[in-house]
């Protein structure tokens, strides 16, 4: 991650294909395409890589979870239950809809709680959403069944993880909806892209018009296509998928190369009583994407990451004081700093944020270092970077 880092002949190839036949738009022009469909062609390579039935691109993934919920029918007033820790596209995603986030607290997997989700089940509540965030997965067991008890959706935001998988599933074709982002920082990239993935023919179909203002896609005449409903334009185009095209057909090999880094830091640092390594459910396979260890105490965490700095161990970091990752610094949700009015039923539903407390998550957020795992580092250099860590935090006891 990312996979920026080897781009080649294979996504200039695809790239120029495009550019030759000159068909920028993944609808319509038909004619003009010589054959070519990048959209149609990833959507194909994904439904295999995703071991899902259905797949539906979109412009990235904080529109794969607005579309993934509004296909299932989540809407205005609607409640959906998601983690102190995330990107803030989780909760714009939701509020784009008119929906109401549901903060709650995360455990030692670094995603949701199952027992904090329970208790905050309310007759509003129309979905779970577990972020897999940094490259693992939260306990997909007990969320599943807290889903099933309560006959409410399960929503998997996999935008970090891709590559990840639970007792041999891939992660984001665990839930009933899946959501992928492809930017220019994840595993495999498009520049700007996401996918929504289902086994589910009507909220497929619903997400394939909903993307495309309500164009029902049938024929071959999008002048002719009807509007069964009200859509909005969260299209991906064919320079973008022609992008993830090749890079998808990477993805073994980013994942090998992700999986050897990561195993590499966490033996080197396993000597060291002090750290420990977030839980990863029995059954889970991590990405690689990111390497994940807690110390003792904050102050222990940031005197680590001094000492890293100071060495040259650059991509780590702390999310305690990190304000697009951490419910801590969100004043921008909690103070409600809108552009335009917010409807009554979500500013209402966001004044449990007042008094909410989070310190479950803080206890993990704050103790927690982050290393993001490039695909360009040389094996050699993995295993020097691993030294100068376990040297550094050694000495910050």
């Amino acid at each position: 991650m990312p996979g920026f880092e080897l781009f080649g002949d294979l996504e200039r190839k695809q790239v120029n294909d495009v550019l030759d036949n000159g068909v920028l738009m993944r609808y319509g022009f038909d004619g003009m395409r010589n054959g070519h469909w990048k959209a149609k062609e990833l959507e194909a390579e994904l439904q295999n890589t995703f071991q899902s039935k259905h797949v539906q691109l979109v412009s990235s993934g904080t529109a794969a979870v607005s579309v993934a919920l509004a296909s299932a029918g989540v809407g205005a007033g609607d409640e959906v239950i998601m983690p102190t820790f995330t990107f803030v596209a989780s909760f714009e995603a939701i509020m784009m809809l008119g929906a109401i986030p549901i903060l709650v607290d995360i455990d030692d997997t670094l995603c949701l709680n199952p027992k904090a989700v329970e208790a905050a089940i309310t007759p509003k509540t129309k979905a779970i959403m577990v972020v897999q965030m940094c490259g693992s997965m939260g306990n997909m067991d007990a969320l599943q069944t807290i889903a099933t008890k309560h006959n409410i959706l399960l929503v998997e935001d996999a935008c970090q993880a891709i590559g990840g998988t639970y007792k041999g599933k891939p992660l984001g074709s665990i839930g009933d909806l899946g959501c992928f982002s492809f930017d220019f920082v994840k595993t495999i990239t498009c520049g700007e892209g996401g996918a929504v993935i289902t086994n589910n023919k009507e909220y497929y179909i619903n997400a394939d018009h909903y993307s495309d203002h309500g164009h029902d896609h049938v024929g071959n005449d999008r002048g002719a296509e009807t509007h069964p409903f009200l859509g909005y334009n969260f299209r991906i185009s064919e320079l973008h998928a022609a992008v993830g095209l090749a890079q998808v057909k990477r993805l073994p090999e980013f994942l090998e190369i992700q999986k050897r880094n990561f195993n590499i830091l966490q033996e080197a640092l396993s000597e060291i009583p002090e750290v420990t390594f977030r839980t990863v459910p029995e059954g889970g396979v991590e990405s690689g994407a990111f390497f994940n260890f807690f110390l003792p105490n904050l102050d222990t965490v940031n005197k680590v990451l001094q000492g890293f700095k100071e060495n040259g161990i650059d991509v780590c970091w702390n999310y305690f004081n990190n304000n697009w990752h951490y419910i801590k610094e969100w004043n921008h949700l909690k103070d409600l700093k809108s552009l335009f009015p917010i409807s009554k039923e979500v500013t209402d539903g966001l004044e449990y944020l007042k008094t909410k407390d989070f310190s479950k998550s803080d206890e993990f957020i704050s103790r927690n270092i982050s290393c993001l795992i490039k695909l360009s580092w040389t094996e050699q250099e993995v295993r020097d970077r691993a030294v100068k860590m376990v040297k550094v935090i050694k000495a910050s006891f």
